[in-house]
């Protein structure tokens, strides 16, 4: 509803001109009405209408100066002009103080009225497009600059050619480092960008990338003197200008700044970010020159002189079988020797060596492939199922990493253990169920499995075929089959030591149950999976 205040010293023309409309029916309402333009003032200070119908003739305060008030105090509110009396000059000088028309009120009607407040109507919906379009426009401006003036900048990282005299350009023609003499660069690597950011969306990393911009341009202060670039890959450049020709001072401010950058990553994000500082210099051309160092002092940091590639390749044949093996087997014992043997390799190292990261970014994606293999309904994204990331940016030693990484690997095996006890099952069942998940590997029978859940043999077995519609004896030898080719795929172990491993004490009866449940010997089952890998 548009809402229209009427000013007339008269009763009885206000009510004239509230009776001659079925406002509400036409999207309008009267919210109020005043007998001189002092009450009128009074009542638009409290709230603004859209639309002020005013009286020209008035005690104390006439129409005209009303009208010259409100387009200097509400200049939005569209009004309309109503006298007794034609005369010119008043036409003249209303319409000047932003009047729409002007009235004769022996001539008013419901139809004159009317076009008048939908010409209002039109009026004010085209001012405020107008002002969206201009605000729009203007944050668009705003923003635009930074964004720009930030590209220049990662551009000088990213080894852009010329990218040095791009930015002094672009800061010559926007006025920008106008009294500046000294320059410098730093870089900025977010330590676990990899490990929290690898199951991100694009979508979501560029949330992500953008927050820790922020929150380090929030600390360093005015982006047109300090600028925050994003690099690539956890890697950002930061850029110090200054007027003080005082390396020393400059060189003081950079390493408070720089300080300050990495606190508030760590307070606002809970991320740990390790840095380095380039050579100053005395202008923007040469801050490529200024850059290369950083980089190179990162990569020194970074890398630790490793070769990642020799490493991932001699560290994880071996223990990436294991580890998927043991996780089908669920053997939390066995995973967390190889987690530590793994940790050995690299205890020595920081925490943001590049080697650590990528080892601990492979041992996350065994638990996602080993997931998928045993439940295809499981994501790595589930995040009521899978432990968060989160905390991984917290992290201050590849010690707390291993602890972590240790507890993570723990709750993958209590989620495959409920996983495969699941189902529709009463409570006993569940739990016989779950006995043999855990146990299945050892000398385990229908009455071992009774006592150990104090319930009678006869009533656990009776129980047991009408819920999962097999004999204990069959449904346990299900999963020892179902773990014997999980060890078949991982092609670690001999046949003979596999029926060992899965708790058949003969093979011959391994041999048989084997070929019972999937239709083909044992050794077929390995010559098509060889098969299949060519």
């Amino acid at each position: 509803m548009f809402e229209v205040l009427l000013v007339d010293d008269e009763a009885l023309a206000r009510n004239d001109v509230k009776s001659m409309l079925d406002w509400e029916k036409h999207g309008f309402t009267i919210y109020g009405e005043a007998q001189n333009g002092a009450i009128a003032l009074s009542m638009m200070e409290q709230h603004t209408p859209h639309i002020a119908i005013l009286d020209v003739s008035m005690p104390n305060m006439n129409g005209v100066e009303l009208s010259r008030i409100i387009k200097d105090r509400f200049p939005k509110v569209k009004m309309i002009m109503l006298s007794s009396f034609d005369d010119y000059d008043y036409v003249r000088t209303c319409l000047m103080n932003g009047a729409m028309d002007y009235l004769l009120k022996h001539r008013l009607n419901a139809g004159a009225l009317l076009a008048l407040l939908d010409k209002a109507v039109l009026d004010l919906k085209s001012e405020e497009r107008e002002h969206e379009a201009r605000s729009a426009q203007t944050k668009i401006i705003e923003s635009l600059s930074p964004v720009i003036l930030r590209e220049h900048v990662a551009n000088l990282a990213r080894d852009v050619q010329e990218a040095g005299e791009a930015l002094q350009t672009f800061a010559r023609d926007n006025d920008l480092y106008t009294h500046c003499v000294n320059f410098v660069t730093a870089g900025v690597q977010i330590v676990p960008f990899l490990l929290l950011t690898e199951l991100f969306t694009d979508v979501q990393k560029n949330r992500f990338v953008q927050q820790a911009t922020d929150v380090m341009q929030m600390a360093i202060g005015d982006v047109q003197k300090r600028t925050v670039g994003y690099v690539g890959e956890g890697r950002f450049i930061v850029l110090f200008s200054s007027e003080d020709r005082s390396e020393h001072a400059f060189t003081t401010q950079i390493n408070q700044a720089m300080s300050a950058l990495s606190h508030s990553l760590e307070k606002f994000l809970n991320l740990k970010c390790v840095y380095t500082v380039g050579a100053l210099c005395g202008s923007l051309k040469q801050l490529g020159a200024s850059y290369r160092k950083v980089d190179q002092d990162m990569s020194d940091i970074y890398y630790q002189g490793s070769n990642t590639s020799i490493l991932r390749d001699s560290l994880f044949i071996e223990e990436q079988k294991q580890l998927l093996l043991y996780l089908e087997q669920i053997d939390g014992e066995r995973i967390n020797h190889t987690i530590s043997t793994i940790f050995s390799a690299v205890r020595n190292q920081p925490i943001y060596a590049i080697t650590v990261q990528v080892i601990v970014s492979e041992m996350l994606h065994l638990v996602e492939i080993s997931l998928k293999r045993q439940f295809s309904h499981i994501t790595i994204e589930d995040n009521q199922l899978i432990p968060s990331r989160n905390e991984l940016g917290r992290m201050r030693s590849v010690s707390e990493l291993e602890q972590w990484l240790l507890a993570y690997y723990e709750r993958i095996v209590e989620i495959i253990k409920k996983q495969q006890s699941g189902g529709p099952y009463s409570r006993h069942i569940a739990k016989a169920v779950q006995f043999i998940t855990d146990n299945y590997a050892a000398n385990i029978s229908l009455d071992s499995t009774a006592s150990a859940l104090n319930l009678n043999p006869s009533y656990l077995s009776r129980l047991f075929k009408e819920e999962t519609q097999m004999t204990f004896t069959e449904y346990l030898n299900r999963v020892r089959i179902k773990k014997s080719c999980m060890l078949m795929e991982s092609d670690t172990y001999a046949l003979k030591q596999i029926s060992h491993e899965v708790g058949f004490l003969s093979y011959t009866y391994f041999f048989k149950v084997f070929k019972s449940i999937t239709g083909m010997t044992p050794q077929a089952y390995i010559d098509n999976l060889k098969q299949s890998k060519k």
